[in-house]
């Protein structure tokens, strides 16, 4: 997130959407996965200034849904009940079906209403789940961590580029290193 809104603030972009996608990894609890997504805006929108504002938009991970129909419904249900925690402006909906099958238009819409009905809800008032200390414990240690990983970036490029952040060779050397790494990348050339 912090590299992402960097690269986008420096390219001149003026308004920025990040999306925190909750259930991703599927087997992360609740409270660790609204401190990953803190941890995210924490550091995304530590970019964000006059000249470059960050909208939250939050979504459920496609590979978290159940298979069973009633649990993916369930499942919409409480992640966008999670997602509203961080009060984001834009909720993209995900079909509860999407383990299944791609999502239809009557099954779009009835995924839509049943998030719609959370959103209601929760626009009437919700405890404040970002205050709990657990969750708050692990978002600064998530910051912490990531830090490290910046400011080793940062050193990969020191004294060869004005911005290792914002170039691609730096970037791609971090990957190639380890440094940014993801199940999909590991090992591959």
């Amino acid at each position: 997130s912090y590299i992402y809104a960097h690269v986008a603030k420096k390219a001149g972009v003026k308004d920025y959407i990040t999306t925190y996608m909750f259930q991703t990894p599927p087997y992360l609890s609740d409270k660790m996965d609204l401190a990953k997504a803190l941890a995210q805006i924490e550091l995304a929108e530590s970019q964000a200034d006059e000249r470059f504002r960050i909208w939250r938009q939050t979504r459920t991970g496609l590979f978290s849904y159940p298979v069973d129909p009633a649990h993916a419904r369930a499942q919409l249900a409480g992640t966008v009940y999670l997602q509203m925690a961080l009060r984001p402006d834009i909720v993209h909906v995900v079909g509860y079906t999407e383990a299944d099958h791609a999502a239809n238009a009557q099954e779009v819409i009835e995924s839509c209403k049943m998030a719609n009905w959370v959103i209601q809800t929760c626009l009437k008032g919700m405890p404040d789940m970002t205050a709990d200390p657990e969750v708050q414990r692990r978002k600064n240690q998530l910051v912490e961590e990531t830090m490290v990983v910046i400011d080793a970036i940062r050193g990969l490029g020191a004294g060869r580029v004005e911005d290792p952040l914002f170039d691609p060779a730096t970037l791609a050397y971090a990957v190639k290193v380890g440094l940014l790494d993801a199940p999909q990348l590991k090992n591959n050339p």
